[in-house]
């Protein structure tokens, strides 16, 4: 209802952008709130049009949007929500992107590069965001380029979880795909108790961006193996990680990761895969032309519920993964 007005004590907010309103009405329930109603509307010329109908003043508000495609198009539809909501007076703004934008591009690697991952971070405060909250950051770093509190939170604990209750670890080796994911695994290692492997890539040094050799290092005949990492999108490397344990003697492969992001041809890579299981969860929509077989997805609600709501009442998000950050 318009212009309903609410006490001046400290009250939370909940609003949604239109990327993935499922995970958003998944927060609210947990948190035993209502989304705010919110008029968002795309112009003929695309432009992006916001206004809530019903006062924010005071409020401790928290913007939810999943950065899935088209991510320039709910970038900039959160970017409006923040910017109407400090317009509008609200006393605290948190961006809650469980899949942070641009994030891969987290530095240069050559002249003339941009480090769009900043740049994310530069407009979320230039817009009037005061915190962030993402899940699985690609790069730890991405933490600093805001100049303000940012909250990091870890799927591990929810993937990890249901990996547990199901699968026997005593017979599991936690695998990572390729050098720059062996910081996760390590602690994917230490949550299940389990040793570790890692596949190293050889390139085939007369073919451009051609692998040409998996190993496998460490022990896997005859273990299940658990590949992991923080998002699948096209699902080459993970798919051809997958192989090469099979073709060193694991028995099972399963993989778990934080963001499906399923780009191009990753649905017909997964079906055409060895994969017994394929674990994810729901920080994004999953936006694919079939159905993937083996696939399990696991809600990361509860767990931005809970830091959401540590964050509201002044309390500790670090608390919810013993220290971790």
């Amino acid at each position: 209802m318009s212009g309903v007005k609410r006490p001046n004590d400290k009250h939370l907010m909940l609003f949604s952008g239109r990327a993935h309103p499922e995970l958003a009405a998944e927060v609210a329930a947990f948190l035993g709130v209502e989304l705010v109603p919110t008029r968002a509307i795309a112009y003929a010329n695309s432009e992006i049009y916001v206004r809530y109908e019903e006062s924010v003043r005071g409020a401790d508000a928290f913007v939810i949007q999943s950065h899935c495609a088209p991510v320039n198009e709910w970038m900039m539809e959160q970017l409006i929500m923040v910017d109407a909501l400090k317009r509008a007076s609200a006393k605290r703004i948190t961006v809650v992107s469980p899949f942070y934008p641009y994030a891969r591009q987290d530095k240069k690697h050559l002249g003339r590069e941009p480090i769009s991952a900043r740049l994310m971070a530069d407009l979320y405060k230039a817009a009037g965001a005061d915190r962030v909250m993402s899940v699985d950051l690609h790069a730890a770093q991405i933490q600093g380029f805001f100049d303000g509190p940012v909250d990091h939170l870890w799927g591990l604990p929810v993937l990890a979880d249901y990996v547990k209750e199901k699968y026997d670890t005593s017979q599991m080796v936690v695998v990572s795909p390729d050098a720059g994911r062996v910081r996760l695994a390590d602690l994917w290692t230490d949550r299940l108790g389990c040793p570790l492997a890692i596949i190293h890539k050889r390139h085939d040094t007369e073919v451009a961006n051609q692998v040409k050799v998996h190993e496998v290092v460490g022990d896997v005949k005859g273990k299940v193996c658990l590949l992991v990492d923080d998002m699948i999108d096209t699902a080459g490397t993970i798919c051809q990680a997958a192989e090469a344990l099979l073709d060193h003697g694991a028995s099972k492969v399963i993989t778990a990761a934080t963001h499906p992001v399923f780009s191009g041809p990753a649905v017909e890579r997964l079906n055409d895969s060895c994969f017994d299981e394929i674990i994810v969860t729901n920080t994004l929509p999953i936006q694919v032309s079939a159905p993937i077989k083996n696939l399990t997805v696991l809600s990361i609600a509860p767990l931005i519920g809970e830091a959401i709501k540590e964050v509201f009442e002044d309390g500790s998000v670090t608390r919810l993964f013993g220290g971790q950050s």
